[in-house]
């Protein structure tokens, strides 16, 4: 488990120059010209994401309560915890049950893991909802434990800003990096690298953008040289990249938190953003900073050409020093008033240090009752879990002009229906109106709420783990594309304005019907392949979900993924998906059929041919044989993608006719 820059920190000095904000200071501010024009950090809010946290049984390579607990191995409780605050996971359609007891309003205390691509997904839909532009995916050490988990997760986050229109980059911090210096250099060339072909990835000044967290801080978790990291940003702006530093407080004048005689390589930087959290605790102390570092930095990086991208943070719940956002919104105010060319947000997602701006337990309700963790409403002011997010996106607005400069906070604690902390009670008499092959059709007794129902939920369980499957107003559903002859289970759960999350109605279980050739002779069966990239192994491709998928070496092809269907069986027709999202745009993959009844010698039975995935028609292709084949391996090679340099495929289903 990394260690939380909170502790790496809280030892350091703290300012000791005295001041408040006065005429002189403002007069100073506003007049620093950007270096560069406006792109996906100058002009932007770009948020700190972590994406470190996992728990067992949620598939990660890592399998541990990543983050959440302090032992890993056992599940979080009041005395094995490693967050400080409680998240709302209202919006999760995937949780774990932990070791607390449970909230303050009888639902179990569950927690989500960053490993599902749903979370990632919900966390980048919050972004886009409130206006944040980008976000500076964290990367610690890859080369340790953690590594397999990270690299998947660079993944997910692609997706996942792709999908929403959101831009990414990653945020290297080299903490407890023994061999930092030749290791950053080849993760970026071997695996980091290869990201910036994504539309999603953020580039300045037509250049990609990475930030490297932790140069030049005097302390033992980063003791490089200077001559070796002025070595590392010139090596990646060589290798043509936008670079960004994440720097000691006091940078420019080289003492109490940072190691004397790095002005070169803070000077080397694009942009630099300097360290707040564990600085300032409160509106006075967000006042004083503006005039003994915000203002003078600013000038600096000015008379350097360099890009300022100062850090916002909303303050840690368990000191109580938010404030309900007063706190926040005055380094807003600060910021902008001086004019500074982006906003760095501390953190998105940092529940082990309290200074997150995602979703948060509103009120004791969310908590669960033996954690004593406090909640948004410490300080007596009622605040919607989501109030940060907003508050954030109206500081961006502010910080792009679209509202006018103001020390008077516009953004309300709650919005409507956002007091109503009682859910709606369960839906009743969950039971299947019929079923097909694929289908299952299901209806309920509507569920009752002091305000008002808005919809349900419908969601399948497996391993006693649900997954939405579907919404809807009503009090009926259809689940589709479902596989023959399987049992199935389902619930549904009740939902109202406000967010509210009802218990869960009865299970029903449900077997579809068995159909001849409709039966996927591929499903959970052994792959084998020619090569993967990071976590996109080719059982992905087999494991009934079309979010999952294969991903062969780029630039490598041809490239093939086998599936043995355990005996010499007849195939006729083959079906290949790719992931569902928009953000899969339509492309066209050159695919040839082959197969064997050894395993050693292959036959082709389709030749290659280019097929063409499309998201509006659910982005699948099928692939008729001339004629019915008897194998028992199916092959499929690919010579060609006209949407990324490799051979993709999230499901390859088997059918006999």
């Amino acid at each position: 488990m990394g260690v939380t820059r909170r502790a790496l920190l809280q030892a350091a000095i703290a300012v000791t120059a005295a001041g408040t904000v006065g005429a002189a200071q403002t007069a100073l501010a506003g007049g620093a010209a950007a270096a560069s024009p406006p792109g996906d950090v100058v002009g932007k809010v770009t948020v700190g994401y972590q994406g470190w946290f996992a728990a067992i049984g949620d598939g990660a390579p890592i399998n541990a309560w990543w983050h959440w607990s302090a032992n890993g191995g056992q599940a979080p409780s009041p005395s094995n915890t490693g967050i400080v605050a409680w998240p709302d996971v209202r919006d999760y359609t995937r949780t774990y049950q932990t070791g607390y007891a449970a909230l303050g309003n009888g639902q179990p205390a569950t927690l989500f893991s960053s490993y599902d691509q749903q979370t990632v997904d919900t966390h980048f839909l919050w972004m886009q909802q409130n206006g944040i532009d980008t976000a500076a995916l964290q990367r610690f050490n890859p080369t340790g434990g953690e590594g397999p988990t990270r690299d998947a997760m660079t993944a997910k986050v692609r997706s996942a800003a792709e999908s929403h229109g959101r831009k990414f980059y990653i945020m290297y911090d080299v903490s407890d990096w023994t061999n930092m210096q030749s290791d950053i250099k080849a993760d970026w060339t071997n695996k980091m690298k290869a990201y910036t072909a994504s539309s999603a990835y953020a580039t300045q000044n037509g250049k990609p953008v990475v930030c490297i967290w932790g140069f030049g801080f005097a302390d033992n978790q980063r003791p490089f040289s200077a001559a070796a990291c002025l070595d590392v940003v010139n090596w990646f702006k060589g290798q043509g990249c936008y670079v960004i530093g994440g720097v000691p407080t006091w940078w420019r004048t080289g003492d109490r938190d940072s190691r004397p005689g790095f002005s070169d390589v803070y000077h080397a930087f694009h942009m630099l953003s300097p360290w707040m959290v564990g600085r300032i605790g409160n509106a006075g102390d967000a006042d004083n900073f503006y005039n003994v570092a915000t203002v003078p930095d600013l000038a600096e990086c000015a008379a350097h050409g360099i890009d300022y991208q100062p850090c916002v943070l909303p303050g840690a719940v368990t000191l109580r020093q938010r404030a309900h956002g007063e706190f926040m919104w005055r380094q807003f105010y600060n910021m902008c008033r001086a004019g500074v060319q982006g906003i760095y947000i501390s953190m998105f997602d940092e529940y082990n240090e309290g200074n997150q701006i995602a979703k948060t337990a509103e009120s004791q309700a969310w908590v669960p009752t033996n954690s004593g963790f406090l909640a948004l409403d410490e300080d007596g002011t009622a605040c919607s879990a989501d109030y940060y997010l907003r508050l954030t996106g109206d500081g961006g607005r502010m910080l792009k002009g679209q509202i006018a400069l103001t020390a008077t906070r516009p953004t309300p604690t709650v919005v409507s229906g956002g007091g109503d902390t009682v859910p709606p009670s369960a839906p009743g008499a969950l039971h299947s109106t019929g079923h097909t092959d694929t289908t299952v059709a299901l209806a309920w007794t509507a569920a009752t709420d002091n305000v008002g129902v808005t919809g349900y939920r419908v969601r399948r369980i497996s391993g006693g783990t649900p997954t939405q499957v579907g919404t809807t107003s009503g009090t009926s559903f259809t689940v589709t594309g479902l596989s023959a002859a399987t049992a199935y289970t389902f619930d549904v759960v009740a939902l109202d304005a406000a967010g509210n999350i009802s218990q869960p109605s009865n299970q029903v279980g449900v077997t579809t019907d068995g159909t001849s050739g409709s039966t996927d002779l591929a499903l959970h069966k052994p792959t084998s392949e020619s090569s993967h990239t990071q976590s996109y192994g080719s059982g992905n491709a087999v494991d009934g979900d079309q979010n999952t998928y294969w991903e062969s070496a780029n630039n490598a092809f041809p490239q093939w993924i086998q599936v043995d269907l355990g005996g010499t069986t007849t195939v006729k027709r083959i079906v290949v998906d790719l992931p569902p999202a928009t953000a899969w745009a339509t492309r066209s993959q050159t695919i040839a059929v082959q197969g064997s009844t050894d395993g050693n010698t292959f036959t082709t039975l389709l030749s290659a041919g280019a097929r063409t995935f499309d998201p509006s028609t659910g982005n699948t292709s099928t692939l008729t044989l001339p004629s019915a084949a008897s194998t028992r391996y199916v092959r499929l090679v690919f010579t060609a993608n006209t949407g990324w340099p490799a051979g993709q495929a999230s499901g390859v289903h088997v059918f006999n006719a």
